[in-house]
């Protein structure tokens, strides 16, 4: 596994026209279905992208979640939500800027991609330029059995995580 440091991403400029196509594609896509944020791409997209020193990985999901369901190694994390009641981290732009800047390109990860979003739009309306949702998420959908793990998401497409 090719990991690169949390501080060798090159920043893209202020142009979208500059992203990776892959990210190009998702910013266009973005503005034609009215997005509030800069785009969402796979987890594997998201994958590459992160080891190829591209852009930054942010966990966005509560520290518990991180603990005990497992979690991309050498990622960010910054809880959008936290605690067992997934109660608003009134923080989480400070932290995120306090460890990326405005400029930056971030990658969101939650469990389903819904909180990702969510944390995204509002990242965006903090004035950061590049801020894309994976989607799915770390454990995605719920399948028809009501579980998580067999329809999508960063772990059923076998990318790498570790647990604690």
């Amino acid at each position: 596994m090719t990991v690169v440091s949390l501080n060798q991403v090159t920043p893209p400029s202020a142009n979208p026209d500059s992203l990776p196509p892959v990210l190009h594609a998702a910013w266009q896509a973005a503005r034609d279905d009215g997005l509030k944020f800069a785009g969402q791409v796979s987890p594997d997209d998201a994958w590459k992208l992160f080891t190829g020193g591209q852009a930054h990985l942010v966990d966005v999901r509560a520290a518990e979640e991180r603990k005990f369901v497992g979690h991309v190694p050498n990622t960010f994390h910054v809880a959008w939500q936290t605690g067992p009641a997934l109660i608003k981290n009134p923080r989480f732009l400070r932290e995120l800027e306090s460890k990326l800047s405005k400029d930056a390109l971030i990658l969101l990860l939650c469990r389903s991609g819904k909180r990702s979003a969510a944390a995204a739009e509002a990242a965006t309306a903090a004035g950061f330029k590049y801020v894309f949702n994976v989607l799915e998420g770390f454990e995605g959908d719920l399948d028809q059995r009501q579980q998580r793990g067999a329809s999508g998401g960063w772990r059923q497409r076998n990318l790498p995580w570790v647990q604690d």
